[in-house]
């Protein structure tokens, strides 16, 4: 069984979603990548309520790191690229380039953007920090609006949170 819950965002409105053990999908409401909750899907408000307030914090800028059970449904190649991701620090970036060499496969940057793009937990696992190599962004699911205001988010919180 598939639980879901919505939240508003300062990037739209997110449906998260869940197998009842860990965080499974995270969806924007604009985007490329939207996608609402599926009827099949059975909504649980207190499932998911410890990633409702998470996001909450990231977004008010209160918090850098996710501490949420995570099970995406991923092939291995994907899942070693979401790995690499969220070893990326908070407020900062990485191209595409750089995670393929982070994985051990150089040649593979095309088909990290592909794993990159099809991040099934976007914001926690943060596909958002990716760009391209010249430092340009590049698409995202949510929009390149949305992938801007969270690069920008971060900047703005992460002097402050590495100082701490």
């Amino acid at each position: 069984m598939t639980y879901f819950a919505t939240m508003p965002s300062p990037i739209g409105e997110l449906t998260l979603c869940s197998n009842g053990e860990a965080l499974t999908g995270l969806y924007f409401s604009t985007g490329s990548k939207a996608r609402g909750a599926d009827p099949a899907w059975r909504r649980d408000d207190a499932c998911l309520a410890p990633a409702v307030a998470q996001l909450q914090e990231y977004f008010a800028g209160q918090r850098s790191a996710f501490d949420l059970a995570l099970a995406p449904q991923t092939t291995e190649f994907q899942h070693k690229v979401l790995n690499a991701l969220l070893d990326i620090p908070y407020g900062q970036m990485r191209s595409y380039k750089d995670i393929a060499y982070a994985i051990g496969n150089p040649k593979a940057v095309r088909a990290v953007g592909t794993a990159n793009g099809n991040n099934p937990i976007a914001v926690i696992i943060p596909c958002h920090r990716v760009v391209g190599s010249n430092g340009a962004l590049t698409g995202f699911g949510g929009g390149l609006p949305a992938k801007r205001w969270l690069l920008d988010l971060e900047s703005q919180h992460a002097q402050f949170t590495l100082s701490n």
